[in-house]
């Protein structure tokens, strides 16, 4: 991971005076422990839940259950409400998300490997990222890390 980009995401909403928080699944949290490693990420980074699991994304977060059937857990239109939701739910001024299939494998008419929806919610709107990654698991969730940490700075300028 980018340690100078986490930094920098850090030093940007300090500046802006902004929380952020998380509702990851396939990263399992790797966002939020890449911003915590960070000193000082303590007064920016507010909250995240880890929502592996389909029914945790409808308990936590209150995606309805015919949601996930419709769309696919592995979805934009999933990956945008956990960051809606998130943000309303965690209290933060901005709100990421990441769902998809890290692999190894893919169910039959399920997402690809390699698939990967997330969003950033603010209260100025949403931002949509649908890719297709290559490589073994890990490198595929650092991967998406790195890709929302490029986001964040092109975001906060």
């Amino acid at each position: 991971m980018s340690e100078s980009k986490a930094e920098t995401i850090v030093k940007n909403l300090k500046e802006r005076g902004l929380t952020i928080g998380s509702v990851e699944s396939l990263t399992a949290g790797l966002f939020a422990s890449t911003i915590a490693s960070i000193p000082g990420a303590s007064e920016v980074l507010s909250a995240s839940y880890v929502t592996y699991k389909a029914e945790q994304k409808e308990k936590l977060l209150g995606i309805s259950h015919d949601e996930i059937i419709k769309y696919g857990v592995v979805s934009q239109h999933i990956a945008n409400e956990m960051a809606m939701r998130g943000r309303k739910r965690l209290g933060v001024d901005i709100c990421v998300s990441f769902t998809g299939n890290a692999g190894p494998t893919s169910e039959p008419g399920s997402a690809p490997v390699g698939r990967v929806n997330m969003a950033v919610s603010t209260k100025y709107g949403l931002v949509e990222i649908q890719q297709d990654f290559e490589g073994l698991r890990n490198e595929i969730r650092s991967a998406c890390v790195e890709m929302m940490l490029d986001q964040l700075i092109s975001i906060l300028g």
